[in-house]
């Protein structure tokens, strides 16, 4: 969640009464996170959250998005879908950018998780997984293997500023891993960016799944791999806490022996994409953007992990 997008309170409440939601009370801008604009939003009746999609999430990938979100929560599960306005509309136009506002799930993200909450989150994957057996909708993965070299390249040599040698290196952490990369596993709808801070809870329940905008259909144990560097490290990177990542795999349950096998490289991949990635956005995040950017070398410790 970031604030790219400056929205008026004008702007906001003429937004507001196409829904009936009540009148605006109070927004805020969200500053976590780096992909889109967001907003928490009080009115007179409830809570949301207005997003607002900036570049890096495509209009036409909205109703894939929308859709299982929707078809989640039909399930019962605890994740956060559009409001539709009276007309029955979700995707909306706000201040030149697509946008829609969604549903407030209460709970707090965790910093530091426990081996309890770890195993609980692992458990929600899992659900969500199973929730998916009967989804149609297909997405291809945006930030998938295939976009890892040419981002790779998009860097370039800029990645040594970030530290010196990082270009060589991930280089070949590439190499190894595209040599290395399933293709026979399990497919499913994934989250692809399941964090601690996607993830809600209240003590050692997970009240929320949020910020679907990477869901995509790819191997279901590369959602594992991507919650499993993201939560069994301390956020610097350099310890690995074996406990929670023991937890996370104990609460999603066995895998099939081939993602057993395959699981070391999927993680790495997993960190790789992120140090890309992250490394992509702290080279050209705008300067006055209202957001938080994230350390690459963070996801670059993660990746040497995995290789080792």
């Amino acid at each position: 969640m970031a604030v790219y997008t400056h929205v008026s309170a004008e702007a906001l409440g003429e937004f507001l009464k196409r829904y009936d939601v009540g009148e605006l009370v109070s927004a805020k801008g969200i500053a976590e996170g780096v992909e889109n604009t967001n907003y928490l939003v009080d009115t007179t009746t409830d809570r949301f959250i207005l997003t607002l999609y900036e570049k890096r999430v495509a209009a036409d990938d909205l109703p894939f998005f929308m859709a299982l979100l929707d078809h989640l929560a039909e399930k019962g599960l605890p994740v956060p879908p559009a409001i539709k306005d009276r007309e029955g509309v979700e995707i909306q136009q706000l201040c030149g950018r697509s946008a829609c506002l969604i549903k407030f799930l209460p709970g707090i993200s965790l910093t530091t998780p426990t081996p309890a909450q770890a195993q609980a989150a692992g458990a929600a994957l899992a659900d969500m997984h199973r929730a998916v057996d009967d989804f149609r909708g297909e997405r291809p993965n945006s930030m998938g293997i295939a976009t890892w070299r040419p981002l790779l390249a998009r860097c370039g040599a800029d990645l040594d500023g970030i530290a010196p040698g990082l270009f060589d290196e991930l280089s070949s952490a590439l190499d190894r891993i595209e040599a290395a990369w399933p293709t026979d596993l399990p497919v499913c709808a994934v989250h692809a960016d399941l964090f601690p801070d996607n993830v809600l809870m209240r003590g050692d329940a997970v009240t929320g799944l949020i910020d679907f905008y990477f869901a995509c259909t790819d191997l279901r144990a590369y959602d594992l791999a991507v919650m499993h560097g993201a939560w069994a490290f301390d956020p610097a990177g350099p310890t690995y806490r074996s406990e929670i990542g023991d937890a996370l795999i104990q609460g999603y349950g066995p895998l099939t022996e081939a993602e057993q096998a395959a699981f070391p490289i999927l993680a790495a991949g997993a960190a790789l994409r992120f140090a890309l990635s992250r490394s992509w956005d702290w080279l050209n995040t705008p300067a006055d953007a209202l957001v938080t950017r994230k350390d690459p070398l963070a996801y670059v410790r993660r990746l040497r992990h995995y290789l080792a």
